[in-house]
């Protein structure tokens, strides 16, 4: 298998003891994850549940008249559809490819057979579905109490942190609608990074030119995110 192919890319199936592991192997299904592909939409029963591993899928809350805001955004450190295993095959986001890339996914009655034999399973998604809550919980503060500068570099670090790259390809009009802002915005505020130096944003491309620059910029709410991933999810795969 090519490590472009590599299910254990992804931190939570290279966390899989090897008994699971091998027990997981043939029933993950290898998925093209193009830009804009919605994996499930509000209220929409979950079929799969989706391992991305040079993706990133955004999770966003719609609005009735279909103005929405990202509330967490998931990539190869995680899994996408916690609803399914949490207690409702159902949720009220939305999931969509936000950086496109590759992924597995498992059809969810699979996903929920592991999920009810208890063990190292089960403790593992609870401690990611831990994680991936103090994300959403730190979103919500930060979008209200912190600038759009800072905002943005959140957002950037999580993203970039989820590719393990420094390079982004993203439209400002997309990041906007991320953010539940104006793009006018996000440009501004992307201007400012730019300025000092921060990033270079050209045609769609975002790239990190100092990322400790970056971090130092960026309100604690990066900080507190990243370090309760490593703290509840092991960084290297298990034996």
């Amino acid at each position: 298998m090519t490590s472009a192919a590599d299910p254990r890319q992804n931190r939570l199936l290279a966390a899989l003891p090897d008994a699971e592991w091998a027990h997981w192997l043939p029933q993950l299904e290898p998925v093209e994850l193009p830009l804009g592909k919605v994996l499930y939409e509000s209220g929409s029963k979950l079929t799969h549940v989706y391992f991305p591993t040079t993706s990133i899928v955004s999770l966003l809350y719609v609005m009735e008249d279909g103005a929405s805001a990202e509330i967490a955004v998931v990539g190869q450190e995680g899994i996408v559809g916690i609803s399914l295993f949490m207690g409702g095959e159902s949720t009220p986001s939305r999931a969509v490819v936000q950086s496109a890339g590759n992924g597995f996914r498992l059809k969810a009655n699979l996903m929920m057979q592991e999920f009810n034999r208890a063990g190292p399973v089960l403790h593992l998604l609870l401690r990611y579905t831990q994680a991936l809550i103090t994300q959403m919980s730190q979103t919500a503060v930060c979008n209200r109490h912190h600038s759009l500068d800072q905002q943005l570099c959140r957002w950037l670090l999580l993203s970039l942190d989820r590719l393990q790259s420094d390079e982004l390809v993203m439209t400002q009009e997309l990041i906007a609608n991320m953010l539940g802002v104006r793009r006018e915005g996000v440009t501004e505020a992307a201007g400012h990074l730019q300025k000092a130096g921060l990033i270079r944003y050209q045609r769609g491309h975002i790239t990190v030119l100092d990322r400790s620059k970056l971090e130092h910029r960026a309100c604690e709410c990066y900080a507190v995110v990243k370090k309760e991933y490593d703290r509840l999810l092991p960084a290297t795969m298990a034996s």
